[in-house]
């Protein structure tokens, strides 16, 4: 087995490790937009595993050709992502649908801006350190983290739905047509929250 085959094979487990956690933790948490978060320490690792399980197959390409060694380049990758989850913590209230909405309206228009194409280009090039790649990444991704924490952040349905458009942005060619409907079912999904 080559290198590229190890590494692809290990990063893989470790996200479906991250999905097994995730999912069994949160099993029975989901209350939508009232959602309560529990303790700090209990939040920030299940928010590590979840990042882990949602972003670490679309970053194996990147991971491959970084300037850091694997490990390294992951490990700082996932602490930036830990950092989100913390501000997460420090900012989130259990919210109406209302707010919830207008979140993920906010999050469908994002999509269709230049800076979230200027990010998800970064993002899909970057191959300096992990910390570098963490920075595009959350700029391209941070409008649908923000609606999965809008509509439910312990939600497995609504984190296999957000993994999934992540790992298509980040290894499929940008498509105009893919991208604008995929904006604009967010908004519908927003629209349809609020009322």
């Amino acid at each position: 087995m080559t290198a590229t085959w190890r590494v692809t094979a290990a990063v893989l487990a470790l996200a479906a490790a991250c999905w097994f956690v995730a999912v069994r933790e949160m099993s029975g948490m989901d209350m939508g937009a009232s959602t309560q978060l529990g303790s700090f320490a209990s939040f920030v690792g299940l928010w590590a595993a979840m990042m882990a399980a949602m972003m670490l197959p679309g970053a194996i390409p990147v991971a491959l050709r970084a300037t850091q060694r694997v490990t390294p380049f992951v490990a700082s990758y996932l602490a930036l992502w830990t950092l989100v989850g913390i501000a997460v913590y420090a900012v989130y209230r259990p919210h109406g649908t209302a707010l919830a909405g207008a979140v993920v309206i906010a999050a469908g228009l994002y999509e269709l801006t230049p800076l979230k194409r200027r990010f998800r280009q970064r993002c899909r090039e970057q191959s300096g350190t992990g910390i570098a790649f963490g920075v595009a990444c959350i700029g391209s991704s941070i409008g649908l983290m923000l609606a999965l924490v809008a509509l439910g952040v312990m939600s497995v349905a609504w984190m296999v739905v957000i993994a999934a458009i992540v790992v298509v942005q980040k290894l499929l060619p940008t498509y105009v047509a893919i991208d604008v409907s995929i904006a604009l079912a967010i908004v519908a999904i927003g629209i349809a929250t609020v009322v």
